[in-house]
């Protein structure tokens, strides 16, 4: 059988401070900035994350504006289509979520910032904005807390 497909709608950076939900996660990292920034763009990335099955780069390298990537989440329940709209190497990506398996979300982003504090260290921020589906509003308690442990699971990897 066919799985069906939700379009989301695309977003710009002002997104992440305009949408109805934000959660973030800010972490002191005893990595260098480029260790991490690596880990970020390797096959599978967010291996550590339970709520994410596996990443799959959809464009090839060398990553940039336009990548794209597929994750397979909650044992596959949820299946979402990703485009980066901004990518400073080393440094900064966001994408928004073409289309998912599931009709939970109208729009749908994410921003990860890794930001040097020495040589060996850095702190990387996790920006996650959302703006729900009118018959999904009621599950944005139960979304945040799912996706926080997205957060639970980075801070535990980093520590």
């Amino acid at each position: 059988m066919k799985r069906p497909w939700f379009a989301a709608e695309p977003v710009d950076e002002g997104f992440f401070e305009r949408a109805p939900q934000r959660l973030q996660g800010r972490f002191d990292v005893q990595r260098p900035a480029a260790e991490v920034w690596a880990e970020l763009t390797a096959d599978n990335p967010l291996a550590w994350c339970r709520l994410l099955q596996r990443i799959e780069w959809t464009s090839p390298r060398p990553f940039g504006v336009g990548t794209t990537r597929t994750a397979h989440a909650m044992r596959g329940a949820n299946i979402i289509r990703e485009r980066f709209f901004r990518w400073e190497e080393g440094r900064r990506k966001s994408f928004y979520v073409i289309e998912a398996s599931t009709p939970m979300f109208r729009r749908l982003a994410e921003d990860y910032l890794v930001e040097p504090t020495t040589d060996t260290t850095c702190t990387f921020t996790w920006t996650i904005a959302y703006e729900p589906r009118l018959a999904a509003r009621l599950a944005t308690p139960l979304n945040n807390r799912i996706l926080s442990t997205l957060f639970t699971d980075t801070r535990k990897h980093y520590s």
